[in-house]
């Protein structure tokens, strides 16, 4: 199972069908991201060895912001690529069945954080994370460093029910699966779209119900698109935590059955995503947000419609799942363990 069948879609759905552009300083990008990577420890040696490294963060980033400026997306690039080295060390063990494992080391994480260094000798995770941390919240509001900062626990508590459902066996049935993926997906992610761009979202715009369906229909068509891409990896170590084996098994879907239904479930997502973005100009008159609230809500909106594309695009070329991606977690990367 992978992408194919959804890149054979694309057209069945508004903002996948055109391919996304990117950033002209792409090549640039990956040099510098690879050797911050290389050099905080996150990726030892030849990053073609690494799950992390053969990602190609610095492609993604430049395909979601093709007209940014180069720092603020290699800065976005560098938050990727310290999103999927936790992931990859919250998905194997020692931690993949245990939720509070789980919480101990994103705890740590947190704490690290709001205390502004990392532990002496603290381990790459932990010490990047608040290098990246400072950098990027210096300019940003005290809402938005909450708002940051509830999303990455709800990351936390997203992955602990996670390793919990491992333990004991427990496939989500959809409803559960679709809300449970979301929290576990890098929710802090997109709220990084607003220090690349420069710009803050006003709280009252965050409250309306056409925001929230907007935010979550492109986490969940960014979700689902990657659950088709790692599917087979994720089966063969026998993770059920991914939309094909949810549905088929509350269907009873074969795998292709299964593909085809999460295809649909991406495209209908995809539709109620845009429509939702239709509906915010009424809103902002509603709100009656000043000028540069309505500027920033659009430059917000036009990123975060156009970030399905990329990440599909990104799915594609990237080697993040490749069949020899299944690889024993490099102990660098269990930060703040004890």
């Amino acid at each position: 199972m992978d992408i194919s069948l959804l890149l054979s879609s694309v057209d069945r759905g508004t903002s996948l069908g055109s391919p996304s552009a990117m950033h002209p300083e792409s090549w640039q990008l990956c040099a510098q991201v690879e050797a911050w990577a290389r050099g905080r420890g996150l990726v030892l040696g030849d990053p073609d060895t690494s799950p992390v490294g053969r990602a190609r963060c610095d492609r993604l980033a430049a395909r979601v912001f093709p007209d940014a400026e180069l720092g603020a997306v290699d800065l976005f690039a560098r938050w990727l690529t310290w999103a999927l080295a936790l992931d990859d060390t919250l998905d194997h063990p020692p931690l993949a069945e245990s939720g509070s494992a789980v919480h101990h080391l994103c705890d740590d994480l947190l704490r690290a954080m709001r205390r502004g260094h990392a532990r002496p000798g603290a381990r790459p995770l932990e010490a990047s994370l608040v290098e990246l941390w400072h950098t990027t919240a210096r300019d940003m509001s005290r809402d938005w460093r909450r708002r940051f900062m509830l999303h990455l626990e709800a990351h936390r508590d997203g992955c602990a029910e996670e390793a919990v459902n491992r333990r004991i066996d427990h496939i989500p049935g959809p409803a559960e699966y679709v809300a449970l993926r979301r929290r576990a997906c890098g929710p802090f992610l997109y709220d990084l779209i607003e220090p690349v761009l420069g710009v803050e979202l006003s709280p009252r715009l965050l409250r309306t119900p056409g925001w929230k369906t907007l935010r979550d229909g492109v986490a969940d068509v960014v979700a689902w698109s990657n659950d088709l891409a790692s599917h087979d990896l994720e089966t063969e170590r026998g993770d059920v935590h991914s939309l094909p084996t949810v549905l088929a098994r509350a269907h009873g879907l074969d795998a292709a059955q299964a593909a085809g239904a999460v295809v649909d479930r991406i495209t209908e997502r995809v539709d109620e995503a845009w429509r939702a973005a239709r509906g915010l100009p009424e809103m902002l008159d509603r709100l009656q947000l000043s000028v540069a609230q309505r500027a920033a809500a659009a430059q917000v909106v036009k990123v975060m419609l156009d970030t399905p594309r990329a990440h599909l695009d990104w799915l594609a070329e990237s080697g993040r799942y490749a069949a020899d991606a299944i690889a024993a977690p490099r102990l660098d990367a269990l930060a703040s363990l004890r």
